[in-house]
């Protein structure tokens, strides 16, 4: 394997440093001469531990249409991802060890970044039977996380045991809080926009019942329970509360919130553009200010791009009838540079996109700040950089990004996989 000497870069935003990168790992880190290897010219740029997604469609198998896993993995290697953990909403559902093996597989042949599956909680996604959690764990894949994500684990007797199977592996269930009988028919966040617009509204209390509930259940069993896509100020609360409540008790509540929901407002509905419809929806500012301050704070553990790429024909139609989700992997680092770099900082990026949800997945090798021994999964960013968003020249085989046209902040410079560049020069290298 080539060895690289990544030259003079801001290690989590420090003063500038070489590392140099050998066999995988990181093996000297500070002043490096070695003519035998590749230089990376890092003079400017930040150097973090590589991203990792806690929630990711890469619809393979079943609907390659909208995406594989190469695709989505080459759009998470250039958008600064070593890890993304690959929902379980495929056809067929990833509920078996040979699904998620499947998906487990295709992602090592790719070779852009670790895809690491999730499992689903129910059979078929349909909230009546557990499915094979056990058999997924002991899989070649060792499933950890598992999720009904773009349905709630609505019934708490099937929750609670749930939670309970996946005591005995520390595996987490990671929640789409939504309590299905408050939204069915909803198009859009419930409010002002959705009554002037005359849309079925989805109530933010939908979601916070669903969390309230299932920290309580977490609680009871002493269990980890995990918030996909928190969206609400009400949620934010909870969680609060949740987090003192659990602290040091059994039990264990961590969320994530989506770069969109950092960013877009339910008011850019008002176009009846189906690239805004997503699930949760696009709520207020109020919520957008709730969420951003709940992400510096720490209430809330991570980002997470809820990646959702979807063909022509499921978006670009009537809104009523399109798919809700949006494209995220390419965009994620920017948005969060942009919206919060001066109160996180690099280092609090590198803990809320790449430590926390190393730690939350189980990725002992992800996660991890540059130091000899360690796993050189490392991005590099131009701090500086602007660049607009294009569609037509994203990597995902889907074009459904709400971000069409606008300037971000910060670019994905190269992007390493146990020491093997994936991206240099802001390119795909495979």
């Amino acid at each position: 394997m080539t060895s690289y000497v990544i030259k003079g870069a801001r290690i989590v935003g420090g003063e500038p440093r070489d590392v140099l990168v050998k066999d995988g790992v990181v093996v000297e880190v500070g002043k490096v001469s070695r003519k035998s290897a590749e230089v990376v010219d890092a003079d400017g740029l930040v150097l973090l531990p590589g991203l990792v997604d806690l929630h990711t469609h890469l619809r393979e198998p079943g609907r390659e249409d909208a995406e594989t896993v190469e695709s989505g993995s080459r759009a998470a290697a250039l958008g600064g991802y070593t890890a993304v953990c690959a929902m379980a909403n495929t056809s067929p559902v990833a509920d078996t060890a040979g699904v998620v093996e499947q998906v487990w597989r295709l992602g090592r042949e790719a070779g852009l970044v670790d895809v690491r599956p999730v499992g689903a909680v129910t059979v078929g996604l349909g909230g009546e039977q557990l499915a094979e959690l056990g058999a997924m764990a002991d899989s070649a894949a060792k499933v950890r996380i598992f999720s009904d994500d773009g349905f709630c684990v609505s019934d708490p007797r099937l929750m609670r045991r749930a939670l309970e199977y996946v005591k005995a592996f520390d595996g987490v269930i990671a929640q789409h809080a939504e309590e299905p009988r408050l939204t069915a028919g909803a198009q859009m966040h419930e409010g002002i926009t959705s009554a002037r617009l005359g849309m079925p509204g989805w109530p933010a209390v939908a979601e916070e019942a669903i969390i309230a509930r299932d920290v309580l259940l977490a609680e009871h069993v002493g269990a980890r329970l995990h918030v996909c896509h928190v969206s609400t100020a009400g949620g934010v609360e909870i969680l609060r509360w949740a987090k003192r409540r659990l602290a040091g008790g059994p039990g264990a509540v961590t969320a994530e919130v989506t770069p969109h929901h950092l960013a877009l407002t339910d008011e850019l509905v008002d176009g009846y553009d189906p690239v805004f419809k997503v699930n949760p929806p696009l709520r207020t500012e109020a919520d957008v200010a709730a969420l951003r301050a709940a992400l510096v704070e720490g209430v809330i553990d991570a980002v997470a791009t809820d990646h959702a790429p979807h063909a022509v024909q499921d978006k670009e139609c009537e809104w009523a009838y399109a798919r809700p989700g949006m494209l995220g992997l390419e965009t994620a680092l920017s948005i969060v540079v942009g919206a919060l770099l001066e109160e996180l900082g690099w280092d609090g990026i590198a803990e809320r996109m790449s430590r926390a949800p190393a730690r939350i997945a189980g990725l002992a090798d992800h996660g991890r700040d540059p130091a000899p021994g360690r796993p050189a999964n490392l991005v590099l960013v131009d701090p500086e950089a602007r660049w607009t968003v294009d569609p037509a020249s994203l990597a995902s085989r889907s074009r459904n990004t709400p971000y069409a046209g606008m300037e971000m902040r910060g670019r994905v410079i190269a992007t390493f996989l146990y020491g093997r560049p994936t991206v240099l020069d802001g390119k795909a290298t495979l």
